[in-house]
């Protein structure tokens, strides 16, 4: 793992956190996406090399729904890039962590992602990102 890739925070509605991260931040975001295959609409904050990643689900069945039901507004999940997200991948599950995602998967922000179960890493989820090239 190579760096902190990007915070995932999980919010209920895209524009109204957009507009408080962008005071807060003093810039707006510099990508909006809808990810179908997850059932969000994501926005990117970047600042130097950290990212933030804001994420509102498009329906009731997503990963995001399901979290802002059990948990609210907040932290989601934390990204790590990584060079070979296969070989990682690998090398995680010979370790014993519990993948979410045998193989990757095309991911918001031009990445390949795979997801690591919070079981296995206290109670964190963790996204591993891979620039699709």
């Amino acid at each position: 793992m190579e760096k902190i890739e990007h915070i995932g925070i999980a919010v209920k509605n895209l524009n109204e956190a957009n507009a408080l991260y962008e005071k807060l931040f003093g810039i707006p975001p510099y990508k909006t996406e809808r990810v179908d295959s997850e059932g969000v609409n994501t926005s990117f904050f970047k600042m130097g090399a950290s990212k933030i990643e804001l994420l509102e689900a498009t329906n009731k069945d997503s990963a995001i729904a399901k979290f802002l039901e059990k948990r609210g507004e907040g932290v989601h999940h934390i990204a790590y890039a990584v060079t070979d997200i296969n070989a990682e991948l690998k090398r995680l599950k010979a370790e014993g962590f519990e993948l979410i995602n045998e193989e990757p998967k095309a991911g918001a922000d031009d990445k390949w992602v795979a997801f690591l179960h919070p079981k296995s890493t206290k109670g964190v989820l963790i996204e591993l990102c891979q620039d699709r090239e």
